[in-house]
């Protein structure tokens, strides 16, 4: 399990961007950067410093997927068929906690890893308490009893902000993962650029 470092809303600020689309962001109230200098003129950024900022905000949205895992993913993804940033994507969309994320089962990608954690998520049936775990296609991920009478749950499923992507299927408190969504599919709050990120981890 990764461990959030950080306040969740640093990562907008740093970014300059709304990642999550989030109406409580502070981007909302302020676009520029945290501390002293965040108002000062942006000098002009490098290639590398593009590329890591792509890879930074990618780990970020992802509930802040901890280096060894990243690189973990971005070899595996190297090792699939086809392009490797729609692979990337696709391995990263495929985790347990995104599941519960996409289906609305919890406010934010760190919520939904909690309550993976915590147990309160079974997958075919079964318990599952480890948030990285690959959902395949046709896999059916449902909250357990105790998670359905959860505040926060009810809550979510709620929400307005956001809509449940069509390779997710929900149905109350279950989610069938229907297949592997393409780049384009996935519903992004600001632009996500794997190309990027694969550059970075090639040089």
């Amino acid at each position: 399990m990764s461990k959030r470092t950080s306040a969740k809303y640093k990562l907008d600020r740093r970014m300059g961007e709304n990642v999550w689309g989030r109406p409580k962001s502070p981007v909302n109230r302020r676009e520029y950067g945290p501390g002293q200098h965040g108002q000062r003129r942006k000098s002009k950024i490098s290639d590398f410093g593009l590329q890591l900022r792509a890879k930074q905000k990618l780990k970020g949205y992802y509930g802040d997927v901890t280096e060894k895992q990243f690189r973990k993913v971005y070899a595996e993804a190297v090792r699939m068929k086809g392009d490797t940033s729609q692979n990337l994507i696709g391995l990263l969309e495929r985790r347990l906690g995104v599941i519960v994320y996409r289906a609305k089962f919890a406010p934010t990608v760190f919520a939904a890893r909690q309550l993976v954690n915590h147990g309160h998520v079974m997958v075919n049936g079964r318990k599952c308490n480890i948030a990285s775990a690959l959902v395949k296609p046709g896999d059916v991920v449902e909250m357990s009893a105790k998670g359905r009478e959860m505040a926060l749950v009810i809550e979510a499923t709620t929400l307005a902000e956001r809509d449940v992507p069509e390779y997710v299927q929900v149905d109350g408190f279950k989610a069938t993962y229907i297949r592997v969504p393409s780049l384009d599919e996935v519903p992004y709050a600001v632009k996500m650029e794997p190309n990027l990120v694969v550059e970075f981890y090639s040089r």
